[in-house]
């Protein structure tokens, strides 16, 4: 896990896909971290994603960095707790601006039963279960 974690720090960006319907969409992300050994994300509970991930929260995430990507599929779970909340924020002071522990519209969601592929052009891909 700390491998994946690592990389999307790393990359920056990342981007996430949901479905919506039978439609799928995508978006970029920035926020990772890791808590309770798990890895999490945020986003706002107004937000379009945060209610397609209500519905179904399968998702996978797709980060490139130097040559290499690593695709996730996963489920993202929301975690309630201001813990999960406050270490989000404390990680990303940036989003203190817009998002707070209290405000009820921070969600932090978990990655559950997730599955990283690490591939690059010419290179054998890696599999990684957490």
């Amino acid at each position: 896990m700390k491998r994946i974690y690592d990389f999307l720090k790393k990359a920056e960006v990342y981007y996430l896909a949901t479905t919506e319907d039978d439609q799928p969409r995508v978006r970029p992300f920035g926020t990772v971290i890791e808590f309770e050994g798990k890895l999490y994300i945020q986003t706002g509970r107004i937000k379009p994603v945060s209610k397609q991930l209500a519905i179904n929260p399968k998702a996978e995430i797709c980060a490139f960095c130097d040559g290499t990507w690593v695709r996730i599929a996963c489920e993202l779970i929301e975690d309630d707790s201001y813990d999960a909340r406050k270490a989000m924020l404390d990680s990303y002071p940036n989003l203190r601006g817009m998002y707070d522990e209290n405000d009820g519209n921070t969600l932090v969601l978990y990655m559950k039963d997730a599955v990283a592929t690490i591939s690059g052009f010419g290179k054998e891909d890696v599999v990684v279960k957490f």
